[in-house]
């Protein structure tokens, strides 16, 4: 697909995704001022409608939600918690399946224009590789797996691969027999009228045990993992932001990038989120 492959800037491979101008990263809440999601996406709807009407520049938001599990477009009935789940279950219009946000979790919603022609491909990989780099950051050695989108960790943590390598722990988790995978980052989007929402989410140091409530991203054979439990050492959410903001800025290719005072910056003080 024409656009899709990277070009290198500042020493990384960096997609053509049209974002070349200034990128702002808003960070909405984290810890006990975690955002609920419904307050989440309405903020998310309010900055790409001044996105779209470009009273604003290229903007991502930083977060933890508050529990809660969003399930996308092709989410199936199989994929959904039985029963009560300990947190609510919102149907949203991006792309994907079912996943959790929570604590432990750091959610990213860029609000970019992508460039003419738009290549939704292309701008998938580039959040890919923000991601892949902050894990490496971290002594963590992630990767894409082929078909399957995300970042992953592949094999064993103690070097063995394949489904009969030693591990323990419960289907999805890390280390569990069969599944010697493990996904730390999911991406779900959308785009609408030329404008990205939705994005990513990197597990830093979440309580794996909800995912066990679900079928994660709709995939039975695969585990669950933070950067925390790879590494072998707490790695909180606060810990990766200020990495995810420069990683991702040098992927998407901004020629700038800056943190913004606040969110009234952005949007009026009557759309404050809680």
């Amino acid at each position: 697909m024409p656009g899709a492959g990277p070009r290198r800037v500042r020493g990384h491979a960096t997609y053509a995704v049209g974002v070349d101008g200034e990128l702002v990263f808003a960070r909405a809440g984290f810890g006990a001022q975690a955002i609920g999601y419904l307050a989440g996406w309405d903020l998310q709807r309010r900055l790409h409608e001044q996105r779209c009407r470009d009273e604003i520049p290229d903007t991502c938001l930083l977060l933890e939600h508050q529990p809660v599990y969003t399930a996308g477009k092709r989410t199936t009935p199989a994929d959904r918690p039985a029963g009560d789940p300990g947190a609510p279950v919102i149907d949203v219009d991006r792309g994907g399946n079912i996943t959790w946000h929570g604590p432990g979790q750091l959610v990213g919603y860029p609000i970019v224009a992508l460039g003419e022609p738009i290549d939704v491909i292309a701008y998938v990989r580039a959040l890919e590789d923000a991601l892949i780099r902050t894990c490496a950051e971290f002594g963590v050695a992630a990767t894409r797996v082929d078909g399957r989108r995300g970042v992953w960790v592949t094999g064993e943590r103690d070097g063995t691969r394949g489904p009969n390598g030693p591990g323990a722990g419960s289907p999805g988790r890390p280390g569990s027999p069969g599944s010697p995978d493990r996904k730390v980052g999911q991406i779900g989007i959308r785009v609408s009228r030329g404008v990205t929402m939705h994005g990513f989410a990197l597990n830093c140091d979440c309580d794996l045990a909800w995912f066990d409530r679900i079928v994660p991203c709709g995939i039975s054979d695969a585990a669950v993992s933070t950067l925390s439990a790879e590494v072998g050492r707490s790695v909180p959410v606060l810990a990766a932001v200020d990495v995810v903001e420069r990683h991702l800025a040098d992927a998407l290719g901004a020629s700038s990038w800056r943190r913004a005072d606040g969110l009234a910056e952005l949007v009026p003080p009557a759309a404050a989120v809680s």
